[in-house]
């Protein structure tokens, strides 16, 4: 029953969801996570078990060893068509023209007068879907906001902002005819872990590993290769692609990669759902609403939802029509 407008940074939907096909960014939910449950009934979205079967491995300085049993992973549930099939079933229930790509935010007024570089708006309430950090270092916001919001913004961390995701693709799970799970645990790296990636039944055939983003060039993909032999065995180290996504390089994830003047600081992950975003600004028309606001399922697809019911509770107390940017 409202008239909104999603301003969305990137050329593409989804933010942190994205699948090409397999999952580059979110994967996994969890039991217990009744929003996202909600939502693959709701729209019909298959979703099957996250493997965990096998033995694990870890990686030490002093050579490779086979862990019996899996204490890496737990159960968890992945999306048959990818984590992106949920963003592109919710934008493809919204009415034409709702969603505007390739239109990043760059200043709120203090009269909530937003502005990109193709356009102006003038709404009601405006939703902030981006993340606090990345907000408060792309967008001139409106000088009217309260000094602590603005200092608890710039320090809390970004989710997965500093992280490279790696997915090696096989022909076939062959690592789970050696009775291994695909998971790992390393402390020589480049990847410090590893996960089976693999889709419905082993096909596609994956693993996935994350990195931390150090590598002042990235990350070297004959590294990454030779790890993953030495841990699963000569095969792994020559995948049908590897396909490596550097959240840390995404300037709509991780601040430091547009403003040059940002200095991280160490990640106080207690930020995450902190009391200053739960609250609108502005006579209660600016609202935060990324995951990293959640207070419950912070950095999860089910914070961003969470955050997303908080900001529609109070939008809804207003009969007034919203704007909501996203990156």
């Amino acid at each position: 029953g409202r008239t909104v407008t999603v301003l969305e940074a990137r050329p593409r939907i989804g933010g942190r969801l994205l699948s090409d096909p397999l999952d580059l960014g979110a994967s996994w939910f969890w039991d217990g996570e009744k929003r996202v449950r909600a939502m693959t009934d709701r729209f019909g979205i298959a979703t099957f078990p996250q493997h965990i079967g096998g033995d694990a491995m870890i990686d030490e300085r002093d050579g490779v060893h086979r862990y019996p049993g899996n204490p890496i992973d737990g159960p968890a549930h992945r999306f048959a068509e990818g984590a992106a099939s949920l963003t592109d079933a919710l934008a493809s229930h919204l009415p034409e023209g709702t969603v505007l790509v390739g239109q990043p935010v760059v200043e709120i007024s203090d009269d909530l007068g937003v502005k990109t570089t193709d356009g102006s708006w003038q709404p009601q309430h405006v939703v902030i879907a981006v993340p606090p950090a990345v907000a408060v270092t792309t967008i001139r916001l409106p000088h009217s906001l309260p000094t602590n919001l603005m200092a608890v913004s710039l320090r809390t961390p970004v989710w997965m902002g500093d992280t490279i995701k790696v997915v090696a693709i096989y022909d076939e799970p062959f690592w789970r005819t050696y009775g291994l799970a695909g998971a790992a645990i390393s402390r020589v790296g480049p990847l410090h872990e590893m996960h089976d990636l693999s889709g419905p039944d082993g096909s596609p055939a994956a693993i996935f590993g994350f990195a931390r983003a150090s590598q002042p060039n990235g990350l070297d993909e004959t590294d990454v290769r030779a790890q993953l032999a030495r841990i699963f065995g000569p095969r792994a180290g020559v995948p049908q692609k590897l396909q490596i996504q550097d959240w840390s390089r995404e300037q709509w994830t991780n601040p430091a990669a547009s403003a040059e003047e940002y200095v991280p600081s160490a990640p106080d992950h207690s930020l995450f759902g902190h009391a200053v975003y739960q609250q609108p600004q502005l006579g209660r028309r600016l609202h935060w609403s990324s995951t990293e606001t959640a207070p419950h399922y912070a950095g999860h697809i089910e914070g961003a939802l969470e955050a997303a019911e908080r900001t529609m509770r109070n939008i809804n107390t207003s009969q007034t029509d919203a704007l909501m940017f996203t990156g």
